[in-house]
């Protein structure tokens, strides 16, 4: 697993680069000092874990995660206590507090190895893609499988996941642009479904179709829509 090292300490780099020595599985392929380095970084080596350090000059490392289209793989490294940390704790997120102690490092390493799949950069974000949302003191990493539906808001779209429901700062257009259209579709103005979670499609008025989703939700098909929608299903 090809990982990438972000901390504004030069000494805290090293150190966990000396620990990291000990897991064969892991390869430090960078390193990154701040914010916006960490973002060049992980763009450029595509790695599949980043040990990523909170609180840095000029973007935090919850800063550097909404500004990256696909997220890898993280494991926080954090002055930070337990208690400190409850709001962000979220599947497939893990972290290790400062002084970094190396059983610490190892469960949180193999929960990363055994929990999670790296995520390659890819044009289209799919499936398996990961991203991170923060939405007030709350933040999620979600695989967008878990997602089943995308509602506009205004100038902020709202992921509907689970029992959450958050919102980011993006237009549903620009959205779209970036879903895979073989799995996920636009069914009007306001909606991008996940096609994964379609339960039954239906008659509805004036020729056009209504989805109910395995989650109970019944969404109706814009007419424009409804003929692209029935050949991409062969309906």
């Amino acid at each position: 697993m090809r990982a990438l090292i972000v901390d504004d300490e030069r000494l805290a780099r090293k150190e966990l680069n000396r620990l990291l020595e000990k897991f064969p599985e892991i390869e430090v392929v960078g390193e990154a000092s701040n914010g916006e380095e960490a973002i060049e970084r992980i763009e450029e080596l595509n790695p599949d874990l980043v040990f990523l350090d909170i609180q840095m000059p000029g973007m935090t490392g919850f800063e550097v995660l909404e500004h990256l289209h696909v997220v890898p793989n993280v494991i926080f490294v954090t002055a930070y206590d337990e208690y400190a940390l409850k709001a962000f704790e979220v599947n497939a997120l893990d972290y290790v507090l400062k002084p970094i102690e190396l059983n610490r490092l190892e469960k949180a390493i193999e929960k990363v190895l055994v929990e999670t799949e790296s995520v390659s950069s890819e044009e289209k974000l799919s499936l398996e893609s990961q991203i991170f949302i923060k939405d007030g003191e709350k933040c999620w990493f979600v695989k967008l499988e878990k997602v089943r539906m995308f509602e506009s808001e205004g100038n902020y779209v709202r992921l509907y996941f689970e029992d959450s429901r958050p919102m980011i700062l993006k237009s549903l257009n620009n959205l779209e642009k970036r879903l895979n259209e073989q799995e996920f579709f636009r069914i009007s103005r306001k909606y991008i479904i996940n096609l994964n979670w379609i339960e039954k499609v239906e008659a509805w008025f004036n020729g056009g179709l209504r989805v109910t989703l395995k989650s109970g939700e019944k969404l109706e098909i814009s007419r424009r829509q409804t003929s692209r929608f029935k050949e991409l299903m062969a309906l």
